[in-house]
C-alpha cells in the first residue's frame, strides 16, 4: 500500500463495518443505536429524556369529569466519554518482503482489538441493574449440567417476565464454560440446529428458556470462578460510536508506512429493569 494511495474515508468505513462484526455486548442483540446522532468530539453528551407514564383512571357515562394530568419529562445523559486510539506501521523493507498486503490484516486485528475493548466496557454496565432483577451468586454444578438451565436460565426469564420486559429480542450473554454446560441439555437448541442463518451473527450459539444464548469471553468475572450472566432485551442499553479519524503518514524516524485512529463512543444503561444478571459459579 503506497501512502499517497491512502484513502480514510474508505478505510474509515471499512475498519468500522469490521469493529461492529466483531461486538457481542455492543451488538444489535444487546444494546440499540437510538441516540447515536453525529458525534464529533469525546466529551459529547447524547441527552435522552423520557415521559412519565399516565394514570388510567375509571370511567362512569355521563358522570365522571376528565381532567387531563401533567406528563413529567426526565433527561439522562449519554457521555461519550470512551476515547481510544490505536496506531502501527510497516517497514518499507518488510513490506517488499511481505507475500500479500499486510495492511488489510493489520487494520482488521485493530478493529477487532478495538471491539473487546468496547465490549468490556458495555459488559461492565451490569452494575447499574435493578436491585429485584439481581439473583445473586448460582452455582452451577459440573455433574449437574441442568443447574445452567433449571437454576440460571429460567429464573433469569421469570424476573424479566415479572418486570413486564418484552418477550421478543431476548438475549443472554453466557461464558464459553456455561455455554458447555448447556451442550450437554437436550432442552438447549444450537445454532446450528437451529434452522436460520441467524448463527451468523457474532456471539450466538443458540436458543434455550426463551433467550437467544449469546457466548462472549467478556462476561464480567468479578471474582475467582463466579461469571456474570447477563439477559434482557436491547432497548435497555443505548450505544453510541463513531470511528471519529483514521489517518496515514510517514514516521520521520523511519522508512515506513504508518496509520493511525481514533475511536469515540459512549453506553449507558437507560433501563436498569430491562435487563437480569445472576452470578454464575463455576463448581
Amino acid at each position: 500500500m503506497a501512502i499517497t494511495n491512502f484513502k480514510p474515508q474508505i478505510w474509515s468505513a471499512r475498519l468500522l463495518v469490521a469493529w461492529r462484526k466483531a461486538l457481542v455486548y455492543g451488538g444489535p442483540m444487546v444494546v440499540n443505536r437510538d441516540y447515536e446522532g453525529d458525534i464529533a468530539e469525546a466529551g459529547d453528551v447524547v441527552k435522552i429524556t423520557s415521559i412519565s407514564d399516565p394514570t388510567i383512571s375509571d370511567y362512569v357515562p355521563n358522570s365522571t369529569t376528565i381532567t387531563p394530568e401533567e406528563l413529567t419529562d426526565a433527561q439522562r445523559n449519554l457521555v461519550i466519554d470512551q476515547s481510544k486510539y490505536w496506531a502501527f506501521k510497516v517497514d518499507d523493507v518488510d513490506k517488499r518482503q511481505a507475500k500479500g498486503n499486510v495492511m488489510p490484516e493489520a487494520m482488521s486485528r485493530a478493529a477487532y482489538k478495538l471491539a473487546d475493548t468496547a465490549d468490556q466496557y458495555v459488559a461492565g454496565l451490569y452494575t447499574g441493574v435493578a436491585a429485584g432483577n439481581n439473583l445473586g451468586t448460582v452455582p452451577v454444578v459440573a455433574a449437574t449440567p441442568e443447574d445452567a438451565y433449571d437454576d440460571v436460565l429460567v429464573p433469569l426469564k421469570v424476573v424479566l417476565d415479572e418486570a413486564d420486559v418484552p418477550t421478543v429480542g431476548r438475549y443472554c450473554v453466557v461464558p464459553a464454560w456455561f455455554h458447555g454446560r448447556l451442550l450437554r441439555d437436550d432442552r438447549f437448541v444450537s445454532a446450528d440446529k437451529a434452522g436460520t442463518t441467524e448463527g451468523l451473527r457474532n456471539g450466538f450459539v443458540g436458543r434455550a428458556a426463551g433467550f437467544d444464548i449469546m457466548m462472549s469471553n467478556n462476561c464480567p468475572n468479578p471474582t475467582g470462578d463466579d461469571y456474570v450472566v447477563q439477559a434482557g432485551v436491547n432497548a435497555a442499553i443505548s450505544f453510541a460510536e463513531q470511528i471519529n479519524k483514521t489517518e496515514a503518514y510517514r514516521p520521520e524516524s523511519s522508512f515506513s508506512d504508518a496509520v493511525k485512529g481514533l475511536a469515540l463512543y459512549g453506553a449507558k444503561l437507560v433501563r436498569p429493569d430491562g435487563i437480569a444478571i445472576a452470578t454464575a459459579s463455576q463448581t
